[in-house]
């Protein structure tokens, strides 16, 4: 019997994911489940947005897109971008399809030979390792434990790119740790990449509008523009604009770089659905009223979070300044018993809080960091205060 690509041995199904389905399960049982396991926002965009897709449906001409991208969305992600201090780039710099996650796997099957390198801190985001291990790519991993509030330090980053990695991958703000870099540390971080010129650089940056405290959001480019020619920004719908299913996720850098992916799109998906486009387009120019609204609750929600998690003895979580995630580390529980149970690790952990108290959390060892466990805390208002309860409740439980 002919057998699979061997690749497909290194291919492993998102812990996310498996996570999320082990909670939907159990509440499908009848069990009173609270998921803070999955980063999808729990709102939906604004009516404006419908409403261009119910125009455009009676203008429907069922025809091929591009593969590129539409002009309309095209041109509201460049006007979006402006607004982010990213301006300077034309549709030629540009490329969309089927969610970050996709324009990631496009970049990376795009710039990565078999065996070349790619480095990025931990904490990451699952999908990091996942892609780099499918297309055979050596990873260089660069640990940054909650003693450094999980954020690389200039030191770190230039030993890193000693070695000459094809691609330097960068979160922020970051999933799964929440945490934001501020425009000193992106400076400092970029003096470093200037001294290093054979790397690529790609910022995952799809939270940059949900940012908290005034930090604000700073990419390389705005603090050393000669970095332009390298630096590759990666952004979403799903989180700003409550439209993950929707799949659109964009990309502007340098033309070679968004004709590549442009190449790659007409071979694997062809252009994304049009009337997707359209929806994203309406969110990207229209009213900002819900991400402006979404962003100032998530601040709030983050406050609660935090301040419960770190009331807990032993327990320690760096405060994050962005996207809707927590990562406390909470090493404190290894060794200790729940209900007669012995907790070694964060898959303990987190298994015994979601068996004992119905709680799903993701264990840390999924993002590179066994000793935390993240929260996302998008679930319904109602159960976030219940929740962060029942959390402290099973750990004042160990024994």
């Amino acid at each position: 019997m002919p057998k699979l690509a061997q690749r497909m041995s290194r291919a492993k199904p998102s812990a996310i994911m498996l996570i999320a389905e082990k909670a939907r399960q159990l509440k499908a049982e009848g069990r009173d489940i609270i998921s803070f396991s999955i980063g999808v926002p729990n709102f939906l965009p604004g009516p404006h947005v419908y409403q261009a897709v119910r125009d455009w449906l009676d203008k429907d001409s069922g025809q091929y897109g591009s593969n590129r991208g539409s002009k309309p969305l095209l041109d509201a992600f460049l006007e979006h971008m402006k607004g982010s201090g990213m301006d300077g780039y034309t549709a030629e710099n540009c490329a969309v399809a089927v969610g970050a996650k996709h324009i990631l796997y496009n970049l990376a099957e795009a710039l990565l030979d078999d065996g070349d390198e790619i480095a990025f801190p931990t904490p990451y985001w699952t999908s990091y390792l996942d892609i780099a291990e499918i297309l055979g790519a050596k990873v260089k991993l660069l640990p940054c434990p909650p003693e450094q509030h999980y954020k690389l330090t200039p030191a770190q980053l230039d030993e890193a790119l000693a070695s000459k990695p094809k691609i330097f991958l960068f979160n922020n703000p970051s999933n799964p740790t929440g945490m934001v870099y501020t425009k000193d540390e992106i400076a400092a971080l970029a003096e470093v990449l200037v001294k290093h010129p054979d790397t690529w650089i790609i910022t995952d940056d799809i939270y940059n509008r949900m940012v908290f405290d005034g930090v604000g959001y700073h990419n390389f480019v705005h603090v050393r523009p000669e970095l332009r020619e390298r630096v590759i920004f990666v952004d979403s719908m799903s989180k700003t604009y409550g439209m993950p299913g929707w799949r659109i996720g964009m990309m502007a850098g340098p033309k070679d770089v968004a004709k590549a992916v442009v190449t790659l799109n007409s071979n694997h998906i062809t252009n994304i659905p049009e009337v997707a486009s359209v929806a994203a387009a309406a969110a990207l120019s229209g009213p900002q009223d819900v991400p402006t609204e979404k962003c100032a609750e998530f601040a709030q929600r983050r406050d609660l979070v935090v301040d419960a998690l770190n009331s807990i003895e032993g327990v320690e979580c760096p405060r994050p300044q962005g996207a809707f995630y927590a990562f406390p580390d909470i090493s404190c529980a290894f060794g200790k018993s729940h209900n007669g149970k012995r907790l070694e690790n964060d898959v303990d952990v987190c298994t015994a809080l979601l068996e004992a108290k119905g709680v799903a959390c993701v264990p840390g060892s999924a993002f590179g960091e066994p000793r935390g466990l993240r929260i996302s805390y998008t679930c319904p208002a109602e159960q976030l205060e219940p929740g962060m309860q029942r959390i402290r409740e099973f750990f004042a439980e160990l024994s």
